[in-house]
């Protein structure tokens, strides 16, 4: 279920913070965040914020066309190795 609209959007206010004073800065080193939750806002545009996975963090440059999506969408939790191989299998004519 999504958040009641009368709440509006969770946004880390340790995270926006953090933003502004980068803004302000001109800082441009990667934000960490532990925060998968928080909406991406129009204020985090244009700058990386490092995104905790679980394990690591992931470096994840923030664009326009993230706004609205929660931060943990561009850090995935599992890593893909493959599906059950398929051996192949040896046709023997004895």
């Amino acid at each position: 279920m999504s958040r009641s609209s009368k709440k509006g959007p969770f946004i880390d206010p340790k995270l926006l913070k953090k933003v502004l004073k980068q803004k302000q800065t001109g800082d441009k080193n990667p934000i960490k965040t532990w925060s998968r939750s928080c909406v991406v806002s129009p204020e985090f545009v244009g700058h990386t914020i490092a995104i905790h996975n679980g394990r690591n963090f992931i470096n994840v440059f923030i664009l326009e066309a993230m706004v609205g999506h929660r931060l943990g969408e561009f850090s995935p939790t599992r890593v893909f190795r493959s599906h059950g191989r398929v051996v192949a299998r040896e046709i023997s004519k004895t």
